[in-house]
């Protein structure tokens, strides 16, 4: 023993520095992949796995940050469809005779001949097939969650297990919409389901940000009251200016963006009768809503800020070149303010402690999860 330990000592002399020190990085290396696999393994089993006996019932917020990251991640995937993958399918269809990205190009372009001008021009057209990528995505995301209702009805704990499988079945249901024609299924059928679904979503986000603002109101009335009581009178003052401060700054931003709109789309009746519309009503419902007994001129602000948003939307949409100078342009300050006040809508309604309020009550059992799943599908 004492000869084999003399020979293993003299051919660890033996080697280079280099082959040690490779030898110690390899080591190092192997122990820092087992912690970070473990660390991965536990973050996966947080997020997307479950951590209580199908017996326990689920909680009013379980797995509603799952849900609200498989939104997200179907959002991105409409863009992807709309600014990418229709373009290129059309494109290299044009260029490449190859039968199946003909097929794909033609599912894709059902519903979108008649936008093919008498010049020849394209350009609506191809638009119109990347519009068709976001009903695909839009789709995918309104059966998941329809049929994630039913299961949550007939099985609550449902709701925070197998969230791994539903995130496959959900990309494999999202990529398998590319191969289905747009006509019938897209259009007419789910675009007429969109657009009744679109007004559920606007009463949906004026619910939620009535909620989201209440909740920032008493929360700054209430570090402005703990401020006087704790530090000194009028210690709370900097908390309600600053409250005051961000009303009058929706409300600048309103009265602004409504006189912008009266120069550059009043060019019309109907333009001129939404936009008066919006300010007589903007400004009554801030009153009435001043003169009860729990007023907040923060969600008074909000709501005539998004009530002016949705204004907007609407004028820059008109189909009218006479009504809309923006005809034929790419809205980039439309997508930029409905991909935020989307963003905010989902978040808050995934991560806020009261946002269940809103869209649910935890008085109505099973029915509480069919609620949340289906304003999850809006």
């Amino acid at each position: 023993c004492q000869e084999e330990f003399n020979s293993t000592q003299n051919q660890s002399k033996k080697q280079p520095p280099t082959v040690i020190m490779g030898n110690i990085f390899v080591c190092l290396a192997a122990s820092a992949s087992w912690c970070f696999c473990t660390a991965l393994g536990s973050l996966l089993t947080s997020c997307c796995g479950t951590d209580k006996d199908s017996s326990v019932p689920p909680g009013i917020v379980s797995g509603r940050k799952r849900s609200v990251l498989l939104l997200l991640i179907s959002i991105g995937i409409s863009f992807f469809y709309q600014y990418y993958l229709g373009p290129t399918l059309i494109k290299y269809s044009n260029e490449y005779n190859v039968q199946p990205l003909k097929y794909m190009s033609q599912a894709w372009l059902g519903g979108c001949e008649q936008y093919i001008t008498d010049d020849g021009y394209d350009g609506l057209q191809t638009a119109c097939s990347g519009q068709t990528g976001v009903f695909r995505a839009a789709g995918s995301a309104l059966v998941f969650f329809l049929l994630a209702a039913i299961t949550a009805y007939c099985k609550p704990t449902f709701n925070r297990e197998a969230w791994v499988a539903k995130y496959v079945l959900f990309l494999f249901l999202i990529g398998g919409t590319i191969f289905i024609p747009n006509t019938p299924v897209f259009i007419p059928i789910f675009v007429n389901i969109f657009r009744a679904g679109a007004v559920l979503f606007m009463i949906f986000n004026q619910l939620i940000i009535l909620d989201m603002c209440f909740n920032v109101n008493e929360s700054w009335v209430e570090k402005a009251d703990r401020a006087d009581i704790e530090e000194e009178p009028g210690a709370g003052r900097k908390w309600l200016a600053a409250l005051l401060t961000l009303c009058a700054i929706l409300f600048i931003v309103c009265f602004v963006w409504i006189g912008l709109l009266y120069a550059f789309f009043g060019g019309c009746t109907i333009n001129i009768i939404f936009i008066t519309v919006t300010l007589i009503m903007g400004i009554g419902c801030t009153v009435v809503q001043l003169s009860g007994e729990e007023s907040s001129l923060f969600t008074s602000a909000s709501i005539f800020t998004y009530a002016t948003y949705l204004l907007y939307t609407a004028v820059s949409k008109n189909p009218n070149a006479e009504c809309n100078p923006q005809l034929g342009e790419d809205d980039v300050l439309g997508i930029i303010l409905g991909i935020g006040i989307t963003l905010i809508s989902v978040l808050w309604t995934g991560f806020s402690s009261t946002a269940h309020k809103t869209v649910g009550d935890e008085r109505y059992g099973k029915f509480t999860w069919c609620i949340i799943h289906f304003t999850y599908s809006v």
